[in-house]
């Protein structure tokens, strides 16, 4: 038969385990769910966003050449010089203009910037056929007669919108027509500027300008322009809904997608441009998934743990009656008839309170460790990130790091003076001032960056940016440091001037290792060294003062 100290502890232990399952499934359900909402609310904000900013733009444009249309040489329509001029100069301000033209009523073009098309006849185009009606918004299209006109540098197709106006004399009569073509370049920029932030912290995204005539993708990744899409978020956001959904696309594949319909701006209808932001499920709900992984192992240990504390428990309630037994078993056999006193609940007590005692010293020994392990990330003196923690930004770093778009800028310095400083008035006050330039060194941190100290005066910056911006950014940053080193620190009431130096090399695609990297920004330091201090010296480039 079960021993009653076996079954007691097979009951605690099944209990526990279906309460943790129990609570565990239900906080993961719940979760997950609100997480899951949140994720998909952000893709449909980013989806809004854009569409917002390609209708506000559109208005921007549409309006400008409408404006344009007021003014009196386009009314007199007698002076085609003084109407290239103001053409010229609108393009000269606006880029996004790829060409603007004046057209008389018959279609022939009078104007036009670069002097592109002036003497042909384009009456036959949408742009006049339905701009001297009024006005016209055309959607996106291939360029036709400017294809080989205007520059286009990348050979890829060129794509526009067209916008046009009628232009009134005084009389209210029709003497021309006034349009333009927006390079389409100008959505991608728009892509480019929103999604940033987010690509640089998640992977996976992407955007796609959906038109609403036969639902081609007007702007998306590689290889997707052209095609047409079919997709349940399509069809609600052109209903005139802004949501999420979680679906599959073309591909067999799950995607998280935030979707938003352009209805326009202001007086601009707009063309109804559908925005998707998709995500990749696995990658879109990692938190979620994370989060599910956390409870189940909590589960885990709690039932675990909590299995312990009832086989404990069972063999307190049992030890009593084992007592009994001996006692009574002695007694058949003749022995001892005394009857030990059972105090079972003291003895429960007891464990209770040494596993409060157990508990407490579990979590004090797990925060020292904590606290243990932070300290041998940090400069004990400074409180900066140290080498080891330099090791490890470098390992996190190299391995999300795009060599094609991304550089990593190593400033090496050296304070200049210090050590006099240090040898006159004594290493307490040469503490204090490497805690006071260290703060300072640490307020030019920029978002990816780590400012680490290597060793007494020596310190490394480094500073994660996009590959055509990095030199400009370095230079910017040198600059910015070698400033704050140079304003005075007062230290015990000593006012102390110092200078540092500075070496300035770059990781980018064309580097293996990364240790070569931080010896040639070392190099160049030892050159600022030589070529008189407090200044700063690029890999492969000039000296420059500060």
């Amino acid at each position: 038969m079960i021993k009653i100290r076996t079954f007691l502890a097979l009951i605690f232990v099944a209990f526990v385990i279906l309460l943790s399952a129990t609570l565990g499934s239900l906080m993961s359900e719940r979760s997950a769910e609100a997480i899951e909402e949140e994720i998909g609310l952000s893709l449909a904000g980013t989806a809004y966003q854009m569409s917002d900013k390609l209708d506000n733009f559109m208005w921007s444009r549409s309006s400008e050449i409408k404006l344009l249309t007021q003014l009196q040489p386009l009314q007199e329509a007698n002076d085609p010089r003084a109407i290239q001029n103001l053409l010229d100069q609108l393009q000269s301000n606006f880029p996004s203009f790829s060409w603007i033209g004046f057209m008389d009523v018959h279609g022939k073009v009078i104007a036009g910037t670069g002097g592109i098309l002036v003497g042909k006849n384009i009456s036959e185009r949408p742009v006049f056929a339905e701009g001297i009606k009024g006005s016209f918004i055309g959607d996106v299209h291939e360029a036709v007669l400017l294809a080989k006109l205007l520059p286009n540098p990348t050979g890829e197709p060129l794509q526009f919108v067209d916008t046009s106006y009628a232009v009134r004399n005084a009389e209210g009569e029709i003497v021309g027509v006034l349009a333009a073509h927006l390079s389409w370049e100008w959505a991608k920029e728009v892509e480019r500027t929103l999604l940033q932030p987010q690509i640089d912290h998640n992977k996976g995204f992407e955007l796609f300008i959906v038109s609403k005539a036969d639902n081609a993708v007007l702007l998306g990744p590689d290889g997707w322009a052209g095609r047409e899409l079919t997709l349940g978020s399509l069809t609600r956001a052109q209903a005139g809904s802004n949501s999420w959904a979680l679906e599959t696309w073309p591909d067999g594949k799950k995607y998280l997608t935030g979707y938003a319909y352009g209805d326009g701006y202001l007086d601009y209808p707009g063309l109804g441009w559908t925005v998707l932001v998709r995500q990749p499920e696995a990658i879109a709900f990692a938190p979620v998934n994370d989060i599910k992984q956390d409870l189940i192992w909590a589960g885990a240990v709690a039932s675990v743990l909590f299995a312990g504390i009832g086989l404990i428990t069972a063999e307190f309630i049992s030890r009593p009656i084992r007592r009994l037994t001996r006692a009574a078993d002695r007694i058949r056999q003749g022995g001892a008839t005394e009857i030990p006193e059972t105090r079972g609940f003291k003895d429960l007590r007891s464990l209770s309170l040494s596993l409060r005692s157990l508990l407490d010293s579990l979590m004090r020994t797990e925060h020292a460790l904590g606290s243990m392990r932070t300290a041998a990330f940090r400069d004990q003196l400074t409180r900066l990130p140290n080498r080891l923690a330099l090791e490890r930004y470098l390992e996190e770093t190299i391995e999300t790091f795009d060599s094609q778009t991304e550089a990593l800028s190593f400033l090496y310095l050296d304070l200049d003076g210090f050590k006099k400083v240090n040898d006159t008035l004594g290493h307490q006050i040469g503490d204090i001032l490497l805690q006071k330039a260290a703060k300072r060194l640490q307020a030019t941190d920029r978002p990816g960056g780590i400012t680490v100290r290597l060793g007494g005066d020596e310190f490394l910056l480094i500073a994660r940016n996009p590959i055509d911006r990095s030199y400009e950014e370095a230079q910017r940053l040198s600059a910015e440091v070698l400033k704050l080193i140079n304003n005075p620190f007062i230290v015990d009431m000593n006012q102390l001037s110092i200078g540092c130096s500075i070496g300035v090399a770059f990781y980018t695609g064309e580097h293996r290792n990364v240790t070569e990297v931080i010896q040639a920004a070392d190099e160049c330091l030892y050159l600022s060294k030589k070529a008189g201090k407090n200044r700063v010296t690029f890999q492969n480039d000039d000296l420059f003062a500060s």
